[in-house]
C-alpha cells in the first residue's frame, strides 16, 4: 500500500486506540480523523477497516455519505455560499461566480496555496441576510461582488 508521506499514521493509531474495535464507533472515528487531518486519508481508511474488521468499502461508503467528511484536503478557510431559495433569488449564483473567479477555483476545489475551499450549501438559515456566505462560522450577509473581494483579501492578510 502506498502511503502519503504527509500523513502521520501515528496520529491515526492514537485516534483508533480511543475506541473499542466495534462497528458502532465508525462514524466517531471518522469524525476524529477529519478533525485531525482536515480530511479522511485513504491510508487511515485502510487502518480503520483493519481495526474494525470491516471491508474498506464500508468505511469509504460512510466517509462519502456524510457531508461533514471529505476525502480531499480542504483549505484553511472554507467558504460556504448559500444557494437556498432566498439567496438564490437575491443573486447567490453571481456571488458564487465571483468567489470562484477571485480564487480561480470551482466549488469543491481548494486553492493551490491550501488557503481556501469553496462549497455550495442548500441553506445557511440566514435568509434575511441573503445572499449569504460563511467563512469559519462567520456570516457575511448582503454580499456583493465588491464585498467578496474585500472579505477574501481580509483572510489572505490574516493567514
Amino acid at each position: 500500500m502506498m502511503v502519503d508521506s504527509s500523513i502521520d499514521l501515528k496520529e491515526s493509531y492514537e485516534i483508533l486506540n480511543k475506541y473499542p474495535p466495534e462497528k458502532r464507533f465508525t462514524l466517531a472515528i471518522l469524525q476524529d480523523v477529519q478533525k485531525q487531518y482536515g480530511f479522511v486519508p485513504r491510508e487511515t481508511m485502510n487502518l480503520i477497516a483493519e481495526y474494525l474488521r470491516l471491508p474498506v468499502s464500508e468505511i469509504y461508503s460512510m466517509a462519502t455519505f456524510y457531508k461533514a467528511l471529505s476525502l480531499k484536503a480542504k483549505g484553511k478557510y472554507i467558504i460556504k455560499v448559500c444557494n437556498g431559495t432566498a439567496c438564490h433569488i437575491r443573486g447567490s449564483n453571481a456571488l458564487m461566480d465571483e468567489v470562484a473567479e477571485v480564487l480561480d477555483i470551482i466549488p469543491g476545489e481548494t486553492t493551490s496555496d491550501g488557503l481556501f475551499s469553496i462549497e455550495i450549501v442548500n441553506c445557511l438559515g440566514a435568509c434575511a441576510l441573503a445572499p449569504v456566505m460563511v467563512i469559519d462560522d462567520k456570516y457575511y450577509g448582503g454580499m456583493t461582488k465588491e464585498k467578496v473581494k474585500s472579505v477574501i483579501e481580509e483572510y489572505r492578510r490574516a493567514k
